[in-house]
């Protein structure tokens, strides 16, 4: 849907990996999570602001992820964001962290948008709504 994707730069560090030096599984998701919530900050939304001003959570409803290659300790990576999919309360992202040319993850990720004082489903903003990439 949109065509130039966000990029966001993850250094692999020790806490990230296991015993081996090779990135832990549950370590992707955190890179992923970092890189939406970047994303965001490059069009000037805090994700506590939102809460705070508009009483309004971004919460992830469903992720699917494919590791093609592992990651290790101290690469230099790179996690990308691109909205694929909007609907009327929720968003479909698709994530990819690479390594130089190699693709390392691919992730889709269902986002919903949520009142945050009900955590009741409520229509995307209008800022999110529009293609914002």
């Amino acid at each position: 849907m949109s065509a130039v994707p966000f990029s966001f730069p993850i250094r692999v560090y020790w806490e990230d990996t296991d015993a081996g030096g090779v990135v832990y599984h549950a370590s992707y998701v955190r890179f992923l999570e970092r890189a939406r919530t970047e994303w965001l900050r490059a069009m000037g939304i805090g994700q506590q602001g939102l809460r705070e001003s508009e009483d309004l959570v971004l919460v992830v409803r469903a992720m699917q992820l494919d590791f093609h290659q592992p990651a290790r300790l101290d690469d230099e990576l790179l996690a990308s964001v691109v909205v694929t999919e909007r609907r009327h309360a929720s968003l479909l992202i698709g994530q990819v962290i690479t390594r130089g040319d190699q693709v390392l993850v691919r992730a889709t990720v269902r986002v919903a948008c949520l009142v945050a004082s009900s955590f009741r489903p409520r229509a995307l903003p209008e800022w999110l709504a529009v293609d914002s990439t």
